[in-house]
């Protein structure tokens, strides 16, 4: 029978899986579901904690189509280290960067209660490693590092790995245009002082430079709003953020420019 397989924010059932000690039709059944629903998510494998069972039990899809079962599952030794880019299907449509054991020793027992070993590297040793993790009621989450775990969150938060690759960068273009406005309020509020220490001749000469300098910084802040809008853009996960930014710095832009341009005109 196909289960459904729990995914992000729902936990698994509990915090550890229980060891098989009965080894009946309870359990052939439901590695039977996981074979099933395996098949029918064209997935690698799946740990019964990943379809709401409490038991100790992971089945693994095998290159050549048949199935490794493997229950109550230990890992007895381990070498190397190997960072891959996982997947998995507790994070639909996600993906992390993830250090793991290079190759591994595991310890099972198959349903005829039969005691076996394998040792397994490469992406199998990976797959295993993910699946066995269910088993403990963790995911691969609880192995990135500081970082990757910080870029996970945010995809977790965007729903999609394509949606971190578009979040807001934490500069733009626009903000050298913020800048050269920024530039010519400072060089209007020296005009003011200096006016303070000019005859009015100068002053008055100066004041004409003024408006020149007013008018530069209008058309700058109109070519900034229009312009950031534009870039803004190319980042569509957060555009309703930069709209409110945009219009906000574009109001506080205008606001001093102004004050700046009445100061001048009393005292200039």
């Amino acid at each position: 029978m196909i289960r459904e397989i729990i995914t992000y924010p729902t936990p698994p059932s509990v915090q550890y899986a229980t060891d098989v000690r009965v080894f009946n039709e309870e359990i052939l059944s439901l590695i039977e579901d996981l074979k099933d629903t395996i098949e029918a998510n064209s997935l690698d494998g799946l740990a019964a904690f990943q379809i709401g069972s409490y038991y100790n039990v992971v089945v693994i899809k095998k290159e050549d189509g048949e199935f490794l079962e493997l229950i109550n599952p230990r890992i007895i030794s381990n070498g190397g280290r190997v960072t891959t880019l996982e997947r998995t299907a507790y994070f639909p449509g996600l993906s992390a960067n993830v250090t793991r054991y290079e190759h591994i020793t595991v310890v099972y027992q198959d349903r005829g209660t039969n005691q076996h070993s394998l040792k397994a590297d490469g992406a199998f040793s990976i797959l295993l490693q993910r699946k066995i993790d269910y088993t403990f009621g963790s995911s691969f989450f609880n192995k990135l590092n500081k970082e990757e775990k910080k870029l996970f969150e945010k995809k977790l938060d965007f729903g999609s790995n394509i949606a971190i690759s578009e979040a807001c960068p934490t500069k733009f273009n626009r903000d050298y245009i913020v800048k050269a406005v920024n530039i010519t309020m400072i060089v209007m509020l020296v005009f003011v002082v200096a006016s303070l220490f000019m005859s009015e001749e100068s002053s008055q000469e100066l004041w004409g430079y003024q408006k020149s300098l007013f008018f530069a910084t209008i058309t700058l802040n109109i070519i900034y709003f229009f312009y950031a809008q534009y870039e803004g853009k190319k980042f569509t996960s957060c555009t309703s953020c930069q709209i409110g930014n945009i219009i906000g710095t574009t109001l506080i832009l205008l606001t001093k420019v102004f004050a700046i341009m009445l100061i001048s005109y009393f005292i200039m």
